[in-house]
This record gives structure tokens, sequence and C-alpha cells, in this order.
């Protein structure tokens, strides 16, 4: 090994620790419990997600029942603060079938803190690809971008 291998090697892995330092997350387990009791058993219409910073973990904040509205989902998002959130969307389609569509919304409101986006924005995929069964992905810095209209066109 020539001594240009051992500093690329050495660069790459810096990149590597790095890339994990970004993104090191931990998922509580509560999360992807909840998570398969709102796709399976339909226990929850939505799951609110916090990041609890002082433990550096993923951990459920919020439990919407299942009869709770659209409305109830957007309003227990906190106005000023960054939140992930998956939501169980039922709706009609134009053959009058049932269906339902588990969203994965990535709350990242103008008015948070820079250092609450980017430590959302970086954990966000590895959260998102331990929730098995998201079909639509919706990413919203303010209300309008997750209107009950853009869910039903982005559910079709």
């Amino acid at each position: 090994m020539t001594d240009m291998d051992e500093e690329e090697e050495e660069e790459e892995m810096q990149r590597a620790h790095h890339a994990n330092s970004a993104s090191g997350m931990a998922v509580d387990d509560e999360c992807k419990l909840r998570f398969m009791e709102l796709k399976a058993k339909r226990s929850h219409r939505f799951i609110v997600f916090k990041i609890e910073e002082k433990i550096q973990q993923v951990v459920v904040e919020t439990l919407g029942e299942p009869q709770q509205s659209y409305d109830d989902f957007t309003a227990s998002l906190p106005a000023n603060e960054c939140r992930y959130a998956v939501y169980d969307f039922d709706f009609t389609t134009d053959e009058n079938v049932q269906k339902s569509k588990i969203f994965f919304v990535a709350w990242s409101p103008d008015t948070s803190k820079i250092r609450s986006k980017m430590l959302y924005a970086s954990s966000r995929d590895r959260f998102r690809r331990e929730l098995d069964g998201v079909q639509v992905e919706l990413q919203a810095t303010d209300p309008s971008e997750m209107s009950l209209d853009i869910v039903k066109e982005r559910a079709f």
C-alpha cells in the first residue's frame, strides 16, 4: 500500500464517520411499534414524531385517534418547531374504490430554528427508512404546502 492509498483511506473513513454522525439519530422502538399499529391495525390516524436532542433519539410525541380528521393532524404540528409525522389518508378513487395511503410528512416551518431544520433534514432519510410502508412523502415549510388538496392530489 502506498502513502497515497493510506491517505485516501483515511479521508474516506473521516467522510464515512462524518456522514454517520450527521444522521446518527437513534430511533425509539416505540416509533416503529406505533407505526406498525397504524399500518396493520389502523389503530391511529396519525403519529407525530419529535427528535429529543438531549438523548439524540426520535420519539413518539402525539398519537391521533382513528376518528380524528386531517385538521386535527395539522393542528397537532407545532407552528415554530420541526417534526416528522405519518398520516393514514383514506380516500375514494374515481372508480368508487375505498383506498388508503400512508403519508410521511417532514414538517420544517420557516420560523423554526436553523439548527433544528438541519438536524431534522440530516436525519430524515434514515428515520423514513425505519417506517416500512410509507407510500407518499411530503415536505412542508408552511401549512399551505400540506393542504388537504395537495394530499388528495398526491394520493392518486
